[in-house]
């Protein structure tokens, strides 16, 4: 794709269709669909369109994400939303030199500061179990040299001791089945990298975003492959503040890594979620497109 040292910009649209089998009179939904700005990746350029047209508004939540409200007061038997972005994403800095095992007590002294309690206590879908403990002690992978190599390490682990399997998971599966079957989507390897990694007292947040998938051919600006929304950890560390970590793919979050959101675990990212008066049985298609500009 592009060299390491080189920014990437591309065009994202994402499709979200639901049809219903009866009418829905009306609709509240709430959209986390913009791409952040933040370090390392600007937005250039956002919209969101529904067929039928409907109102809305935004809002940020207490993780810094922006969301639109969407609300539609009128009889209709499918919803579009149609989100479109620009963004360019940079490179990730070089890594620091390992602190050492003596860099884990500055990272466990981060425990005693608020503005860290969300990203290193359980939450909803990364909750700790005698199960993962009992995981964690068969993978044999513990805070035992430097942070940053330890969460590498577990990260690894995590690819060679799951499958990844469509269809084995649901967004509010809790992490025991994945520890149970061994199957499962990045979402259910990002929560149990989370969860670990906060029981050694590391602050660890949920990415829900993009990734451009290259396939086998060549790239080359204005090539466009179908994606996914994905979804990866970041960690937090003293000297270099957050790394992305993807435990699916066994790497790190470089420049094919789009950020839309984070938080705690999935339940506070969903690309959509809201509530509708009738509509019967529903169903959801989604499509995502991501075009490399430069």
């Amino acid at each position: 794709m592009n060299s390491p040292g080189a920014s990437a910009r591309y065009r994202i649209r994402h499709v979200s269709r639901f049809a219903y089998s009866a009418p829905v009179r009306r609709c509240t939904m709430w959209l986390c669909l913009r791409p952040l700005e933040s370090p390392g990746q600007r937005l250039l350029d956002f919209s969101v369109d529904t067929i039928p047209p409907a109102g809305t508004t935004t809002e940020t939540d207490p993780f810094g994400n922006v969301r639109h409200v969407l609300t539609l007061h009128r009889d209709h038997e499918l919803l579009e939303v149609v989100s479109t972005s620009t963004v360019e994403v940079d490179p990730p800095a070089a890594l620091p030199e390992g602190p050492g095992p003596g860099g884990w007590d500055e990272v466990r002294s981060m425990g005693n500061d608020p503005r860290w309690w969300d990203f290193t206590g359980p939450s909803p879908l990364a909750q700790p179990s005698g199960a993962l403990r009992a995981f964690v002690t068969e993978l044999g992978v513990e805070a035992a040299t430097d942070p940053l190599a330890d969460v590498l390490r577990l990260s690894s682990a995590l690819n060679d001791a799951f499958e990844y399997t469509p269809g084995a998971t649901s967004v509010d599966s809790p992490i025991d089945h994945i520890l149970t079957s061994r199957k499962g989507v990045c979402q259910d390897y990002t929560h149990v990298l989370v969860a670990v990694a906060r029981s050694w007292g590391l602050p660890t947040r949920y990415v829900s975003g993009y990734l451009y998938v290259t396939g086998n051919g060549p790239v080359e600006a204005g090539s466009a492959f179908g994606a996914a929304t994905h979804a990866w950890a970041e960690t937090c560390l003293p000297a270099a503040g957050w790394i992305g970590v993807d435990p699916t793919n066994r790497t790190l979050a470089d420049q094919r890594y789009v950020r839309i959101a984070v938080g705690r675990d999935y339940r506070d990212v969903p690309p959509t979620r809201g509530v509708i008066e009738g509509g019967g049985d529903s169903r959801l298609e989604v499509d995502v497109r991501m075009t490399l500009l430069s």
